[in-house]
């Protein structure tokens, strides 16, 4: 099996747009929830999510008035975060009559899709006879697999383009089936990820559930609470992470800085069995995901140094505290570091493994730890790992190892390791 590595990064995150804004976001607290007008506007419980900032002006900047008609808001988060990673591996866009890169592909995840489009215009054009008002991008915008489609058109990417969803897990799922490609030496670079629209039509069944945080609506940068006794729910958010997964055959002979090796990954389901459900992660399929992680990067758990973990700020933060205890074989006198990338974000559902996951390679990259904002009050069953949580932003050069992890609805389970490379 050929090696991997990361070679570029890209991130439109809430609390911050490229990956200078946000590593800067990450190394100080600084949260990106806010009030949203639209969710209390529509009788929401819960009035506040993470939503990027200044997202469109960007998109103005980079892309073309044509092909900005026909990009929604998952669209142009996933684009601007697509060509950030490109460019940020050494590799310059294509021209518009440049033949296809065969060797570079991508997979870049959602879990809900163009629900905002569908929402806004496709039913009520529809439903008011007016169906050629949709115009000729409708499909394209709604379609799940627009958001990869739209960037094989940007970048010329001639290898395998494809999408895929499995709820909370998605973006780190496409990390790992990215790897997996290039290992088996049917690509040499593949761009990684996910990506989410911002709005009140994408979150509204959430709403419904009462899963989301209701108690902090006057006081938004508290409301994601990962790992506290007054966690109330999770905040929802949106964005785009992308990383540029790469062989290292080809990031050497083309002279390329590498920030990472891709050790190890896997996936797994809990079949909602053993106190899983539709909703809720099987604690056993948990703990086997982490464990076969630590297999498949031939690594044990006492190899790795700080855990960016899934904690949603739900009931369930406790039970995956617990399953990394018992993947890791580690109890709380030597527990990793863990540190939660939602307290600042919120929970950006399919593109949440893609952002969390160029943060964790970010504090691998710059040798530190980001502060977990808004867990003072740790959960009982959670205090006994009180020393492993930072509270504030720690330098940590000595990082060698990351594990990155997702856990989504359909209790679908998926684990990165990341190494800090030094050859």
């Amino acid at each position: 099996m050929r090696r991997v590595v990361i070679t570029g990064l890209g991130v439109i995150a809430p609390n911050g747009n490229g990956v200078i804004e946000f590593e800067s976001a990450l190394r100080i607290g600084r949260s990106g929830i806010r009030f949203q007008e639209s969710m209390a506007e529509h009788k929401f419980g819960s009035h506040v999510a993470g939503t990027p900032v200044g997202a469109d002006e960007l998109a103005k900047a980079r892309f073309s008035e044509e092909e900005l008609m026909a990009m929604n808001m998952s669209h142009r988060f996933g684009s601007l975060a697509s060509v950030e990673a490109w460019e940020n591996a050494g590799l310059t866009v294509p021209d518009a009559d440049a033949d296809p890169d065969w060797d570079a592909g991508a997979i870049l995840g959602t879990g809900i899709g163009g629900m905002d489009t569908t929402a806004e215009r496709v039913v009520p054009f529809t439903n008011e006879k007016k169906v050629r008002r949709l115009g000729s991008t409708a499909v394209e915008q709604v379609m799940a697999s627009g958001v990869s489609a739209r960037i094989s058109g940007q970048l010329a990417l001639g290898n395998q383009v494809t999408t895929n969803s499995s709820a909370c897990s998605t973006g780190t799922e496409a990390i790992i089936m990215g790897r997996d490609r290039i290992q088996l030496g049917l690509a040499e670079r593949m761009l990684c990820g996910g990506s989410e629209g911002a709005s009140h039509y994408i979150w509204a069944g959430f709403d419904a559930m009462r899963v989301l945080c209701r108690n902090f609506n006057d006081d938004p940068e508290k409301a994601s609470r990962p790992m506290s006794a007054s966690a109330a729910g999770f905040v929802p958010g949106s964005g785009a992470g992308v990383v540029m997964v790469e062989s290292l055959d080809s990031a050497q002979a083309r002279g390329a800085d590498i920030i990472a090796e891709v050790l190890g990954g896997a996936v797994n389901c809990g079949g909602q069995r053993m106190g899983g459900s539709m909703t809720s992660p099987n604690p056993e399929s948990v703990k086997r995901c982490i464990q076969s992680a630590l297999a498949n990067a031939e690594i044990t758990g006492d190899d790795v140094d700080v855990i960016n973990g899934h904690l949603t700020a739900t009931g369930a933060d406790p039970k995956e505290i617990g399953s990394w205890a018992r993947g890791l074989g580690r109890g709380p006198d030597d527990f990793p570091k863990i540190t939660a990338t939602k307290s600042l974000i919120g929970h950006a559902l399919g593109a949440a493994g893609g952002i969390e996951a160029v943060a964790s390679l970010l504090m691998l990259k710059g040798g530190f730890v980001q502060p977990a904002i808004n867990c003072e009050d740790l959960h009982p069953e959670i205090a006994p790992f009180k020393k492993a949580i930072p509270y504030e932003g720690a330098e940590m050069p000595d990082m060698k190892i990351i594990a990155k992890a997702g856990f989504g609805f359909g209790d679908v389970n998926a684990c990165v390791i990341f190494k800090k490379w030094e050859n």
